[in-house]
């Protein structure tokens, strides 16, 4: 069983290098990973600290209700959402990023409820994906002071789109999520990729999908990562 310390350890070095890419600049962002499934108990970064300079002091461990049960400090805000992931998608990791291209077309695709990629071979990056003709539909929830709200949204884009890999709040950010710590951060890679592709393809021609339908889902395969 992996311990707070190790796991508190690769989250922080996990925060730093999102940071470094700059997809978490100051201190927006979020990030967590399971250290238990029964009873659920779940790391997650503390409010209001710098990512570039994240440490393991800086990680709290929560209960399934998001009470402190380790560390000092106050948890995010976003905690009910890193909670609702996690019980949806029996996630071991949510990772929530704040870049410029995700916060651009969380905004050009908001009022069509979510973001379609489709075409592109990075898509194989994303688990359960074989082809780059996969049509992977990005959910895009309004954002919200009213964290609990926010939550119920999530979890109603989640059910709409099983199979998506990451969802959208507008304005505001990306929440992905994996089986476990790895496989979160590569799907941030590959969404944060895709994001800047077609953002700045719709800078230079106008062009961009958003879902043809309110409801259905993507093709590709699921598995327990997403």
């Amino acid at each position: 069983m992996t311990s707070f310390a190790e796991l508190a350890g690769r989250l922080t070095a996990t925060g730093r290098e999102l940071h470094a890419r700059g997809w978490a600049t100051g201190t927006s962002g979020n990030f967590s990973a399971v250290l238990a499934r029964d009873p659920l108990r779940l790391l997650i970064s503390r409010s209001g600290v710098d990512k570039g300079e994240l440490v393991p002091d800086q990680v709290l461990e929560v209960d399934e209700a998001g009470v402190v049960t380790s560390g000092t400090g106050r948890p995010s805000d976003e905690t009910v959402v890193h909670l609702a992931i996690v019980r949806e998608r029996g996630a071991g990791a949510v990772l929530h990023t704040h870049s410029v291209w995700n916060t651009l077309l969380s905004e050009a695709a908001g009022d069509g409820g979510g973001l379609d990629l489709e075409g592109f071979e990075m898509l194989k990056g994303l688990s359960g994906v074989a082809t780059h003709e996969h049509v992977e539909r990005v959910p895009i929830v309004e954002n919200t002071q009213d964290y609990a709200r926010m939550a119920t949204e999530v979890r109603r884009a989640l059910a709409l789109y099983p199979r998506a890999h990451g969802l959208l709040l507008r304005g505001h950010g990306l929440y992905t999520w994996g089986r476990d710590l790895a496989e979160a951060k590569r799907h941030v890679e590959v969404l944060e990729f895709l994001f800047e592709v077609v953002g700045r393809i719709y800078s230079a021609t106008g062009r961009l999908r958003t879902p043809r339908a309110t409801v259905g889902e993507g093709s590709g395969g699921r598995d327990g990562g997403g």
